[in-house]
């Protein structure tokens, strides 16, 4: 991270603090993130200018719903494949909006969950537009449930 980003991160998060302060730091340096309502969406904000709306499921809570089968001889291709099953409907409810508004959709799994991200690129230097789309972000995703 530059010099100039890093002081305009800082400054960014000083902006961010009194208008979102549940937003929360899990590591110094690292992005913010806070959770979107009450239905399991996240919203993150990363120091090198990205917002991330995310709804995903954690790797043992699909097992845990897979219990009454056999789990265990499924490969991780195959709990992947139930996670992003289960985690579709509340995805579908959002995507076209979130890809309407300029984000752009990915796919992240790894050991621990699977997670639907829809991502939009942040200049980190205009603090005010940054709280716009996250106040967006908060109408749009936050306020249902």
């Amino acid at each position: 991270m530059s010099d100039g980003t890093s002081t305009a991160w800082v400054a960014l998060k000083g902006s961010l603090a009194p208008t979102f302060p549940q937003l929360q730091e899990f590591e110094t340096g690292g992005g913010l993130s806070m959770e979107l309502g009450s239905d399991g969406w996240l919203l993150e904000l990363t120091p090198d200018g990205q917002l991330l709306c995310q709804y995903g499921m954690a790797i043992d809570d699909v097992m845990a719903l897979l219990s009454d089968g056999t789990p265990e001889d499924l490969g991780t291709d195959e709990i992947a494949k139930q996670a992003k099953y289960y985690i579709q409907p509340a995805v579908s409810k959002y995507r076209a909006i979130l890809l309407k508004s300029g984000f752009s959709e990915q796919t992240e799994i790894t050991d621990e969950y699977v997670a639907a991200r829809f991502e939009r690129s942040v200049d980190v230097t205009n603090p005010a537009a940054v709280q716009d789309l996250m106040r967006w972000c908060v109408r749009t995703i936050g306020v249902a449930g």
